[in-house]
């Protein structure tokens, strides 16, 4: 008997698929191995993890219950244990294939990850063939429980913010539709109403995540601290401020250490981080001053209210999106463990993006309309010299186009 009660809200159209596929068979694989692990897909929201595991669990010839928890006030551990058992009496008269058991935003649940445990432990106890997938919105939200609760038990697939490629493919997305509406399948019917477009990317994405997501997982005593962080770091794309600048635009009474924990919210949540300058000393390394930079440009669109037109005849502010484009493709390859991402700067010489791979070093210019080539040869030389990497790159001008370098993998290039 086949139970597939799994949420179609993304699974609307084959234009999902192509993004989809790499991330579905594995997990379709996965799935149909002994049982070992829990399978955990996590990722920022409305990226297509729901899509992904309904188009794994639809090829699976066994016995499926895929159930959300997201009203957290009505969903509570013995909820949980109900959506198991129920799971469980299909899994023991299912024969060797045994069942499968998805539970979509489950940090939402108190205690989650303990029932998890207890539950898990008793099935592999009594050697019982039954499955299990936990998505998650973000992996910050999930990540106390993964490693307290669950260490050992299980792995992880994760779900980037979508590339331009992939946009371009299932949507037809243009270069500079891609700069400006970003990286969310789920808003890009909406791109030709801005209006609506905004509206769906403040109160959907945005209000969401800051004032739900992240305080269900941590306290944050100066909430209207973290959201003005995010604001500026929006507006400041690909800018480089020390926290004490920015603890003066921000004319609050926090500290540094108050903003580079809320930093670190935004970056787990899959929204704005603040790149590290790369430096030989790790000590100098984290004692740096943060490069923000959005994990998609639709929310530093959405943010600063320059509308699609306002920001393709602005030159500057073009040249920020395509940087900030640029660094949100490579920030999500190191938010799945491709890569590490940092910026360089040395007595006015900059290298926008530094990007290290196991013992591989590739130094990354972007060059847009008004940058001067002197300036992107001076750091790119001055970096070489002092590191000696591997590769050194300049997208747009006379490099690597635009579009290609935003169309090929992260590891591509590495």
């Amino acid at each position: 008997m086949l139970i597939t009660l799994y949420n179609e809200q993304f699974c609307t159209g084959a234009a999902y698929v192509p993004f989809l596929f790499a991330r579905t068979d594995r997990l379709e694989t996965r799935l149909k191995e002994p049982r070992q692990f829990i399978q955990v897909v996590s990722g920022a929201r409305q990226v297509g993890k729901t899509t992904l595991v309904g188009q794994a669990l639809a090829r699976i010839d066994t016995p499926v219950r895929s159930v959300s928890a997201d009203e957290p006030g009505l969903k509570d551990s013995t909820w949980l244990t109900a959506q198991w058992e129920a799971v469980r009496i299909a899994t023991q008269t299912a024969g060797p294939n045994g069942g499968v058991l998805a539970i979509d935003e489950i940090q939402k649940i108190s205690g989650w990850s303990e029932t998890v445990k207890r539950l898990w432990d008793e099935d592999t106890a009594s050697g019982l063939a039954l499955r299990v997938v936990i998505l998650g919105a973000a992996p910050l939200l999930l990540q106390t429980g993964l490693t307290e609760s669950l260490a050992g038990r299980f792995e992880q697939i994760r779900v980037p913010h979508w590339s331009f490629g992939e946009m371009r493919d299932a949507f037809d997305v243009s270069l500079n539709e891609y700069l400006y509406f970003g990286g969310y399948p789920g808003a890009a019917s909406l791109r030709h109403d801005q209006n609506r477009w905004a509206r769906y990317i403040v109160d959907s994405m945005i209000e969401t995540t800051l004032s739900k997501d992240i305080l269900l997982i941590t306290r944050v005593d100066k909430p209207a601290l973290m959201r003005r962080l995010f604001e500026l770091g929006c507006r400041y794309s690909g800018q480089i401020l020390s926290y004490t600048k920015v603890l003066g635009q921000l004319q609050d009474a926090g500290n540094t250490t108050t903003l580079a924990h809320y930093l670190n919210l935004l970056s787990g949540v899959g929204m704005l981080t603040g790149l590290q300058k790369y430096a030989g000393d790790t000590a100098r390394r984290y004692g740096s001053s943060p490069k923000f930079q959005v994990l998609n440009t639709a929310l530093m669109s959405a943010m600063t209210g320059y509308r699609f037109e306002e920001a393709l005849a602005d030159p500057e502010y073009r040249g920020r999106l395509v940087e900030s484009a640029v660094g949100a493709h490579l920030a999500n390859a190191a938010a799945t463990g491709i890569c590490e991402l940092y910026y360089w700067r040395d007595r006015g010489r900059e290298v926008d993006f530094v990007v290290r791979a196991g013992r591989r070093l590739v130094a990354i210019e972007v060059k847009s309309a008004g940058s001067g080539t002197s300036r992107t040869h001076r750091g790119l030389s001055a970096f070489a010299r002092s590191f000696n990497p591997d590769r050194s790159l300049i997208v747009g001008g006379d490099g690597i186009s635009l579009e290609e370098f935003l169309s090929a993998p992260v590891a591509h290039w590495l």
